[in-house]
């Protein structure tokens, strides 16, 4: 699966046997982000979340991936939510940015993706947003949790919709369980 693991372990090996007046730049020139995310990646793989998938479209392209979160418990069970993930060069100083592509009724997402997770943040008031020592595990690990218990009703981003839970609480669910039929199947 990690193409990019085995072309810098490739790279890595010809770097001992060639001159570096043969090498060319392409091959020496690998970034800090790369670098990062080929180990991120395979602890993000080994400890993923049971309601979780990571797809990369392109293999060589560690910074660009989708999130399927399948919630099995809470208002969205049943559900399947796309996440898109793309992790900027000047990773880990910057976390990544993460949009939700299934259209859908939560206090802490709006309805065209934008998403409030606090360790998404570059800056944050409480010290929970983002610090260099976060990984994709986190992001992962967050993204999930805002289903369950990171499901924040009294801080949203979503504002009608965590005043349509306060207001009528069956309602919520029904309007929720409709998104999840129109949307996230």
């Amino acid at each position: 699966m990690l193409t990019l693991a085995s072309k810098l372990k490739r790279d890595d090996g010809l770097k001992g046997s060639r001159t570096s007046a043969s090498t060319s730049d392409s091959t020496r020139r690998v970034s800090v982000r790369d670098k990062l995310l080929v180990k991120e990646v395979a602890e993000l793989e080994a400890n993923l979340p049971c309601t979780c998938k990571v797809h990369f479209p392109d293999p060589n392209k560690l910074h660009c991936f989708q999130l399927t979160v399948s919630p099995d418990e809470g208002y969205y069970q049943g559900g399947k939510f796309q996440f898109e993930t793309e992790v900027p060069d000047a990773y880990n100083m910057v976390p990544p940015r993460v949009k939700c592509l299934t259209k859908i009724w939560h206090p802490n997402i709006t309805e065209t993706g934008e998403i409030c997770l606090s360790l998404l943040r570059e800056h944050s008031i409480d010290g929970t947003g983002w610090a260099p020592t976060r990984t994709l595990k986190d992001v992962v690990w967050g993204l999930n949790s805002l289903f369950t218990d990171l499901l924040n009703f009294d801080d949203p981003l979503n504002i009608e919709a965590a005043e349509h839970h306060l207001r009528d609480k069956e309602d919520f669910r029904d309007k929720v369980d409709e998104y999840i039929k129109r949307y996230a199947r």
